[in-house]
């Protein structure tokens, strides 16, 4: 009997080990399953030309931000992402499309045999699912978003036409090392030979890393900020705007961008930079069209979750933001925030330094620790007692939407509530959100 679309995720999620619910129990060293897996899906991987991006904070922006510029150019355009926040299907779209149900079960109820056999993780089978769609749809190209690391991510067995590393800070420090130029070396596993790469963020301690990977391979790499350089001139509730200057001659152009935080400016030099290298390699990418694009990356692609404004007043911004580099940003952003009262919701996953993390919160907010419905959160009640250590005070909640209904019955007209921590916590305030408030 076939499955439905509901039975077909049942069976994914309680069949196979899942890396966003249990954590390093679900990862399977090495790229021999997907291999195995791709061979059985007919090697859809070999047939498409991609855009590969790792990194450790905004690879999902500039895999959003890259795949709207080519959908403005004209290109029909895959893009792969990982987490979900609310529909699976968000990991999987052509053009701003999500993959049909329809299309999810015929794949799990074909591959069902194969499945068992090899034993995929769910990330792994959905890496495969991404490949099989593109190819049948007959994608011009694919802009494919790493899960962990590079090297040895599932993704990794694509040849793409340019390679792109977005920054490096400390995450996944059990899994890829504990020094910027370990989680460096795993993310520059992504560089492949005569393959160009760009390198979003220049750093002292992995600029080394990435120098003898690129020497090896014959990659040649181009570092974003020696092409661009990028000026905020202003912000609104629907966009930021920038001044961006051309570095090779000094080019002034007006930017805005409907992607809100305050670190998409380092994304906004990273997607320019890599457009201009496609362009160079013949594919027809203009600077104006880029900009174009930029203006409306939620509208073209259904970015979501990155200082995402769920609501005007009061105030209500969501971002999942879940390492001390990338809370440091928002965080720095949410200081500038004018509100009579300030509330935050805020839950992590066990395996995050939530120390670290918790240290840069202000002291002079209401909070409201609470949990993701996923074996691998860190409870609420644990959460409290790490944070008031911290000198940061709340309750607990049991689950999201309890905190969500306390934040909601707290807050006045002129206060802003903050959501962040994790893609889980904010996923799940965004699928109750409409509910409550």
């Amino acid at each position: 009997m076939k499955y439905t679309y509901e039975s077909t995720l049942q069976y994914l999620y309680e069949k196979l080990p899942i890396f966003s619910r249990i954590g390093k129990a679900a990862l399977k060293p090495g790229l021999d399953n997907t291999l195995k897996f791709c061979e059985a899906a007919g090697n859809p991987h070999l047939k498409l030309k991609c855009v590969h991006i790792a990194g450790t904070n905004g690879k999902g922006s500039v895999s959003h931000g890259l795949a709207a510029v080519l959908q403005q150019t004209g290109y029909k355009t895959g893009l792969y992402t990982s987490p979900h926040l609310v529909d699976f299907r968000e990991r999987i779209r052509i053009d701003g499309e999500m993959i049909s149900k329809e299309w999810v079960v015929d794949f799990v109820d074909k591959y069902k045999n194969e499945i068992e056999s090899i034993q995929p993780s769910f990330f792994e089978i959905t890496v495969v699912m991404a490949f099989a769609f593109f190819w049948q749809a007959g994608v011009d190209v694919a802009v494919i978003e790493t899960g962990l690391g590079g090297r040895l991510d599932s993704t990794n067995v694509i040849t793409p036409v340019l390679s792109i590393v977005t920054n490096i800070s400390y995450d996944h420090k059990d899994l890829l090392g504990n020094t910027l130029a370990d989680i460096a070396a795993e993310k520059a596993g992504i560089i492949k030979e005569n393959i160009p790469t760009v390198i979003g963020e220049q750093n002292d301690e992995t600029e080394r890393v990435f120098f003898e990977h690129s020497v090896s391979k014959h990659s040649p790499l181009y570092y974003a900020q020696s092409y661009w350089d990028i000026a905020k001139t202003g912000q609104d509730i629907h966009y930021q705007y920038f001044k961006a200057i051309d570095l090779s001659n000094t080019s002034i152009y007006g930017l805005k961008t409907d992607l809100l935080g305050q670190y998409q400016r380092h994304n906004m030099k990273t997607i320019l930079t890599a457009c201009r290298l496609l362009e160079s390699l013949g594919m027809n990418v203009s600077l104006n069209t880029a900009i174009k694009a930029l203006s409306s990356v939620k509208k073209l692609t259904g970015l979501q979750g990155r200082w995402d404004v769920l609501r005007e007043s009061p105030l209500v911004i969501c971002d999942v933001a879940h390492n001390p580099a990338g809370l440091k940003e928002v965080l720095e952003q949410w200081e500038h925030v004018s509100a009579t009262a300030k509330h935050i919701i805020l839950g992590f996953v066990r395996d995050k330094d939530v120390t670290e993390a918790l240290a840069l919160f202000p002291k002079n907010a209401f909070y409201y620790f609470t949990n993701a419905q996923i074996p691998r959160a860190l409870p609420a009640d644990d959460l409290q007692c790490i944070a008031s250590n911290c000198g940061l005070l709340g309750a607990a909640y049991p689950d999201v939407s309890k905190a969500l209904i306390a934040a909601k019955a707290n807050m006045r007209e002129g206060d802003a509530l903050l959501i962040t921590g994790s893609f889980f916590i904010v996923g799940e305030c965004m699928e109750c959100f409409g509910e409550v408030f």
